[in-house]
């Protein structure tokens, strides 16, 4: 019963785009610490992801959203501002960065106003 809980999808949604930042944190960390590495080529979360979490979520179904897993992808948009080949900017990664801490934070608060919900129904308080 309490797995049913767990398994809605807005929740399971949730914790997938919750996955997708912190794995895009991975990919600024990456990015910043690679901004002067001569060829280095920006990295983010495929875009594919966004593509498949869509699909998933309008076919409603948990399991279909809990299928999706982002993963890292080169950023093909990205272009060299350099004549070293990297395509990293440190201004637009740091403004990355700080749009995905807010989105971080965004999903961390739904799931804790789930969570006190959840503690709200089962102790009354």
């Amino acid at each position: 019963m309490i797995e049913a809980l767990f398994n809605q999808p807005n929740y399971v949604a949730t914790k997938k785009m919750m996955d997708a930042t912190a794995l895009r944190q991975e990919a600024i960390a990456s990015n910043l610490a690679n901004s002067e590495t001569p060829g280095y080529k920006r990295i983010d979360v495929a875009t594919s992801f966004k593509e498949e979490l869509n699909q998933a979520l309008s076919g409603g179904s948990a399991e279909q959203i809990a299928q999706t897993d982002p993963r890292l992808a080169v950023d093909e948009t990205a272009v060299s501002h350099g004549r070293d080949g990297n395509t990293v900017q440190m201004e637009n990664e740091l403004l990355k960065m700080n749009q995905n801490s807010l989105a971080h934070a965004v999903e961390a608060r739904i799931l804790t106003a789930s969570m006190s919900r959840l503690r709200l129904a089962i102790s009354g308080k």
